[in-house]
């Protein structure tokens, strides 16, 4: 995969993510957050299961034990991820949610650098910083005295999709995997899930079948799909410039939440998903220069 597919592929991971936002709020009139996130990702699982089967036998090379401990921890980083982000949509908006997830964008380049090493661009703390004023218009431009406990919920959680992200892109080991990952990591939080949910949160059968329609969306598309195509794309595409891309989904959630639950998005709003867009152009394009600017060196040239 080009760097380039890696990016249109992500672009594909936001909008996924982002219109995903709208079932998890719907979701949650019928069923508890831990028994959705359980739901949908068992449901993932068994949609990923037979891909995974097919790859393990192209596969040249067999998992070790590091490979199952990475496996574990980016598991535990979703199921994290995820129980906070759901818990936190009981009291807050699509929108408002969409935009609170995407500031992981200001997390990952310094995680990189602690874990890999690897010291973020210039152009990459630059556009972080657009999008992510661009991501807080988007959620209104409010204070913090404006912001509700589920806000605040989400926010927390950004910690463990920031880790999530780099993590994934640390481990480059199990890039010949990457079916077998997301398998493992939603598996994983399934089996985690599901034992908390049916202790505290027990749903009823009508209940469950209100709630199927974004069961299906959000285990099919939004983690078996996008999940898996993120950890194919990050082969190509470093923590930071993923991070600065995924974050559409904070735009992606906004048009969805105005366009199927009636969400508010003002002048304000759209100036943020200008911005945004504004940040993802700037670190598109620095690596497009330095290519163009290595051709006109010539051959040889550093």
């Amino acid at each position: 995969m080009t760097r380039a597919r890696a990016d249109a592929s992500l672009l594909l991971v936001a909008l996924i993510w982002g219109t995903t936002f709208v079932a998890q709020k719907v979701a949650n009139a019928h069923v508890g957050p831990i028994f959705f996130v359980a739901l949908r990702f068992l449901a993932a699982a068994a949609f990923l299961l037979p891909f995974a089967l097919w790859e393990a036998r192209r596969a040249s090379m067999p998992l070790v034990r590091a490979d199952w401990n990475a496996a574990a921890g980016i598991g535990g980083c979703l199921c994290a991820g995820c129980w906070i982000q759901q818990t936190g949509l009981q009291t807050t908006s699509a929108t408002n949610a969409g935009f609170l997830t995407s500031a992981y964008l200001v997390v990952v380049p310094l995680l990189a650098w602690v874990i890999s090493g690897r010291r973020p661009r210039l152009p990459v703390l630059i556009a972080g910083l657009v999008a992510i004023g661009g991501a807080w218009l988007l959620g209104g431009g409010g204070g913090w005295a404006q912001w509700s406990r589920g806000d605040l919920i989400i926010l927390a959680g950004d910690v463990f999709w920031a880790l999530h992200i780099t993590l994934i892109a640390h481990y480059q080991g199990m890039a010949a995997r990457p079916i077998w990952l997301s398998l493992v990591q939603c598996a994983i939080t399934g089996i985690v899930s599901l034992p908390v949910a049916l202790l505290w949160q027990p749903a009823t059968a009508a209940a469950i079948g209100a709630a199927l329609p974004a069961i299906v969306f959000a285990g099919i598309f939004s983690s078996g799909v996008a999940f898996t195509l993120q950890i194919v794309a990050q082969r190509q595409t470093p923590p930071a410039e993923a991070a600065l891309i995924m974050s559409l989904e904070s735009v992606f959630a906004a048009a969805a939440g105005a366009l199927l639950l009636n969400e508010r998005l003002g002048l304000l709003e759209s100036l943020g998903a200008v911005l945004i867009f504004a940040g993802i152009a700037l670190v598109e394009l620095s690596p497009l220069r330095l290519e163009a600017r290595r051709r006109r060196a010539g051959p040889g040239t550093l």
